[in-house]
């Protein structure tokens, strides 16, 4: 167990903690389709589009990408047309729910991580509750995107992922038996990592799960935008049932680390001749050339000493640091934390975007890519800038979240994520 540069476990003595049931899940019949590594897919908000929707699409016909990012010319269509594939995908024996509600143990392991945790369908709770804490805002037109698709399949089709610091509870101790038998899937996905996933059905374990996480509060790691539909999709069903839970992953970081990546801005509409010409002196700004991983390591070094950022777009690389104290007390809210306050992801939004560059807070102006490579790749293809960014650490994550702070908008990429498609959650089997 690896419980290095981690909290106390989160332990709630009023036992108002997590509260996960079991639930009958929706999986694919491995014999009707190709394989079970084809008919995966990355979370929605990761698949790197067009390109990577299309070698998703090509891979199996039935690959969970054609539910989770359906495409049609309007979004009405889109949702619609989710819903008659998943419906279809019932009826043809694609996809089969399990014969009793269960708690899924899910593995992965690959990149030399190994990380185990639970899938459930958690009771949702709104942020003040304490129970589970986001850390990032939303944007408000992809939570709506999102309600549109999960009220019109009435399914969840990906599981968010959400952290605790745990102890040798009862949870983690059924986890450790259960990955001793056999699992009922296996299968390796394109990037090397191995998934494995049981199913928990006798009741002195569920309990031993349910006890033991009813004590604890979680991070959300990845999801903000569905959880936020979650509880969106709760107002709108005021009756208890089905939608007051929502599936999740929930991840032991005492005993499984995550590692925690920056997400890249891509500036659509602004060259990085502009983007330099405009920081003035208010930046330090020095020009590399050499490749992007000595380019990253250069990064990494500025961002041990305070705010830096890496542009790109232009063949090379430009490393900004060391900001003007001035500018930023003039830039950047008061009223927060300091740890909030010096975030390079604060100083990007409130000081760059804001009040240097102008730059207006939507789709068509900023796009939000994970891989690195990608960013640079897509800046040079449209002459905009990639501002490429250093993570944050998960401690520090967690402290602004338990003070209920949110920082801004796609600050940090947990992983390795669950990869989506082996197992749903269809709200009318519950």
């Amino acid at each position: 167990m690896n419980t290095s540069g981690h909290a106390a476990a989160d332990v709630r003595d009023d036992a108002g903690g997590l509260r996960l049931a079991p639930f009958r899940g929706l999986r694919y019949v491995p014999e009707r389709v190709g394989s079970l590594a084809a008919v995966t897919s990355p979370p929605y908000d990761v698949v790197v589009r067009p390109d990577g929707l299309l070698h998703l699409e090509s891979a199996d016909p039935h690959n969970i990408v054609r539910l989770i990012l359906p495409q049609a010319i309007t979004a009405g269509t889109r949702h619609r047309k989710a819903a008659v594939t998943l419906d279809r995908w019932l009826a043809d024996g694609i996809l089969a729910p399990d014969p009793e509600p269960a708690l899924y143990v899910y593995e992965q392991q690959g990149d030399g991580i190994l990380q185990r945790g639970v899938i459930g369908a958690l009771e949702l709770s709104t942020p003040d509750a304490g129970v589970v804490l986001p850390h990032e805002d939303v944007m408000p037109h992809v939570v709506e995107d999102r309600a549109a698709l999960m009220r019109t399949t009435a399914a969840n089709l990906e599981p968010l992922l959400l952290t605790y610091v745990g102890d040798d509870g009862g949870a983690a101790a059924v986890i450790e038996r259960t990955v001793l038998r056999e699992p009922l899937l296996a299968t390796t996905t394109e990037d090397g990592f191995r998934h494995r996933l049981w199913s928990v059905t006798d009741p002195a374990e569920l309990a031993a799960v349910a006890g033991d996480l009813a004590r604890h509060q979680a991070l959300i790691a990845d999801g903000h935008h569905r959880w936020a539909t979650y509880l969106r999709l709760r107002e709108e069903h005021t009756a208890p049932g089905p939608w007051n839970h929502g599936l999740v992953l929930l991840i032991d970081t005492a005993r499984y680390p995550l590692r925690v990546r920056a997400i890249h801005r891509l500036l659509n509409r602004l060259p990085v001749a502009d983007a330099l010409a405009a920081l003035g002196d208010s930046f330090r700004v020095r020009r590399i050339e050499q490749p992007l991983p000595a380019a990253l390591e250069a990064l990494e070094a500025a961002a041990a000493d305070g705010n830096a950022f890496l542009l790109a777009g232009d063949g090379a690389f430009h490393l900004v640091d060391r900001p003007d104290p001035a500018l930023l007390e003039r830039t950047v809210r008061t009223d927060r934390p300091h740890a909030w306050r010096t975030l390079d992801a604060t100083v990007l939004h409130s000081t760059l975007l804001d009040h240097v560059w102008h730059i207006p807070d939507a789709p068509e102006d900023i796009a939000y890519i994970h891989d690195t490579q990608a960013a640079v790749d897509q800046a040079e293809r449209r002459g905009g800038t990639a501002v490429l960014m250093h993570p944050v650490r998960e401690d520090v994550v967690r402290d602004l979240a338990r003070q209920g702070v949110t920082m801004p908008r796609k600050s940090t990429s947990f992983g390795p994520k669950p990869a989506t498609g082996l197992v749903l959650r269809s709200l009318a089997l519950d």
